[in-house]
């Protein structure tokens, strides 16, 4: 488990056992991280700190992933045959789909433009949300991108809404034409 792909997919892997494994209690130690700073609860530790990086600065996604993945166990198809765009913004475009709703692109919004230290409380907004319509995350996707959030470039936020807005091209352009095209 040496390189930062393997520990996190070792990780993830983990999560994933601990329901297949309907380990009930290791999920409500992890839950009771949600709404606390990351490390904060002593009972995750037996299910985190195996798994940290030595890099402290990465650290606290790790803590953070595992409290809401045992809020929201739904996971993209690990079979290959939904991992086109599986980020959070995958994940917010097929829940805009299911339930239109100017309140879900407002709430998106809000996430794109936080600061990591209001990603937890945003992120706990998004997955319990996510859940209400059991709409799946992927969650090394998303392990990955809080490790990345604050970079100036922004890529991980440009990714998100490319994944949630990339394919309104054409109707923003048939609405900006009046619904007609011009020969």
């Amino acid at each position: 488990m040496s390189s930062p792909g393997n520990r996190e997919q070792a990780f993830i892997g983990f999560l994933e056992g601990l329901v297949e494994r309907e380990d009930l209690g290791a999920l409500a130690a992890l839950r009771r991280g949600l709404g606390r700073r990351p490390g904060e609860v002593p009972e995750m530790y037996p299910y985190v700190v195996p798994f940290l990086p030595d890099e402290e600065w990465r650290q606290d996604a790790y803590f953070l992933i595992a409290s809401l993945f045992a809020l929201h166990q739904g996971s993209w198809r690990a079979d290959g045959s939904e991992r086109d765009a599986t980020n959070l913004g995958a994940s917010f475009a097929r829940l805009s789909a299911m339930r239109e709703s100017s309140s879900i692109e407002r709430r998106f919004v809000a996430l794109l433009s936080c600061d990591w230290e209001d990603l937890p409380e945003h992120l706990r907004s998004a997955v319990s949300l996510l859940k209400s319509e059991e709409v799946p995350i992927d969650w090394l996707r998303l392990l990955r991108d809080m490790q990345r959030w604050d970079r100036d470039e922004r890529p991980v936020q440009r990714a998100w809404a490319r994944a949630y807005w990339g394919d309104r091209a054409s109707e923003l352009a048939a609405s900006a034409t009046g619904g007609s095209e011009r020969e």
